[in-house]
């Protein structure tokens, strides 16, 4: 492990299914290494992956699968900034083709817990617009989405 800082992420047994998943889907993200069990274990057996290396959009991460002792939450999730629709729609259909669930404002959930935004670069600075009118607009339309629709944002941003 050559980074500092890795974000690590409890699996029920399936981080490198989860992690090859990510490799497939997200640019700058891939399997970097695996370590599997050299002998059996109170819950497991000799070859075992225990954890997985591997970077989404480039940030280091390590799977460890720790059982079922810990599942995600919202509390922690990737927030994904895409510039346009169909990059928002490639990243929220393949999470959610794969055995995801939606949720609202752009956040989903993947088969394994975790949680993505799937944030368009046009969403944040439409909430962020100094013109409190706009940002307003922005996020009403927002709060009725769950998958974001650009075009819906841009036209309330117009107003």
């Amino acid at each position: 492990m050559s980074d500092k800082n890795t974000v690590c992420l409890w699996f029920d047994g399936n981080a490198l299914e989860a992690a090859e998943f990510y490799a497939r889907v997200f640019p700058d993200s891939r399997v970097t290494a695996v370590t599997r069990a050299p002998a059996d274990y109170p819950s497991g057996r000799a070859g075992d992956v225990l954890t997985v290396q591997f970077r989404v959009l480039g940030i280091p991460c390590l799977g460890l699968n720790g059982g079922p002792g810990f599942p995600p939450t919202q509390a922690f999730s990737f927030q994904v900034a895409t510039e346009d629709q169909a990059e928002t729609d490639r990243y929220w259909n393949a999470i959610l083709e794969n055995g995801g669930q939606p949720s609202a404002c752009g956040w989903c959930q993947d088969r394994w817990g975790l949680h993505w935004q799937i944030t368009p670069r046009v969403l944040s600075e439409g909430i962020s617009d100094p013109d409190p009118a706009v940002a307003k607009r922005v996020f009403l339309a927002m709060m009725n989405m769950v998958k974001i629709d650009i075009a819906a944002i841009e036209a309330a941003r117009r107003g």
